[in-house]
């Protein structure tokens, strides 16, 4: 198994895409890159930790590469919104890419190349780390399965990044 580190706005969103894609294990939500240690959910939401909403990704390398896992991040959220995704604004919602190695950078800076390709040049994705990672509280664990699917956000934004998954990235889709 492998991990990846990613952060692509709201981390709820981010989690109910990624629980859905083979070759995924487990998607843990949590905080990277910022200046303050064992951060809460209040004070990166204040934005003056400097974390992002991230996600940790576990997966089997023989069922999805680094690189593809990098293409479904990047074609699951806007990656040209600088600081936001929709409603969410802050440095704490920012598109970034934590590399856990040379390899990954490489993958990475690839990736973000497809990704402006794709939208002419305008991609804000950042790479970014190394850096400590935090895991969220647990209330925010496996959110869209639970309390996401009573919440009027959630029911609005995740169906439409599910939906992009299922027709963007299909073979990549659990059944």
């Amino acid at each position: 198994m492998e991990t990846a580190i990613v952060a692509g706005g709201c981390f709820w969103c981010t989690e109910a895409v990624f629980r859905d894609v083979i070759g995924v294990a487990e998607v843990e939500s949590g905080y990277i890159g910022g200046i303050v240690e064992n951060p809460t959910y209040k004070e990166v939401c204040s934005g003056a930790t400097g974390h992002a909403e991230a996600i940790k990704i576990t997966y089997d390398p023989h069922a999805i590469s680094y690189a593809e896992v990098l293409d479904v991040f990047m074609g699951t959220h806007d990656p040209t919104q600088l600081n936001r995704q929709g409603n969410d604004v802050g440095t704490q919602y920012r598109s970034a890419i934590f590399p856990l190695g040379d390899a990954q950078r490489t993958e990475a800076e690839a990736a973000i190349a497809r990704s402006n390709a794709e939208h002419g040049g305008k991609v804000v994705t950042t790479i970014e780390g190394p850096a400590p990672w935090y895991p969220a509280e647990g209330y925010h664990q496996e959110y869209w399965e639970g309390e996401g699917q009573r919440n009027p956000y959630c029911l609005a934004v995740i169906p439409p990044k599910l939906m992009k998954l299922r027709k963007s990235f299909q073979a990549k889709v659990k059944a």
